[in-house]
């Protein structure tokens, strides 16, 4: 996985998620990168399988089952820590969405009983 990798998160949305997350802020980043080269070749999968929320030119953000990031940290070998953190990041990039679609009560809503994945599109 190469530094390069562009992750499908806000900066802003980063820098407030690393302040929360329960692992080292440098390492969240690192995580993302990993998630991301992961995601980026299931994208076709994720169009099929789960509702798509929103897309642009850099992201696709879905709604997924809420035990569907447990699979994700435990494909990559991730500890409960750091798929926290993955998650929350994706999460919080779902909330920033839900605001510039004036949709965030739909989208709290859901997250009630699903999960945000955002996939970056311009790999």
């Amino acid at each position: 996985m190469e530094e390069t990798t562009e992750i499908p998160i806000e900066g802003q949305i980063l820098v407030l998620t690393a302040a929360k997350a329960s692992v080292p802020p440098k390492a969240l980043p690192y995580l993302l990168r990993r998630v991301q080269a992961d995601l980026a070749p299931r994208l076709d999968d994720y169009y099929q399988a789960f509702e798509l929320v929103d897309e642009d030119s850099e992201r696709a953000t879905f709604l997924v089952s809420r035990d569907h990031w447990r699979t994700i940290g435990d494909r990559l070998g991730f500890d409960r820590r750091e798929t926290d953190a993955v998650e929350r990041a994706h999460t919080e990039q779902l909330r920033r969405v839900a605001s510039r679609l004036d949709r965030r009560d739909e989208f709290e809503t859901a997250l009630e009983i699903r999960s945000a994945v955002v996939v970056g599109v311009n790999e």
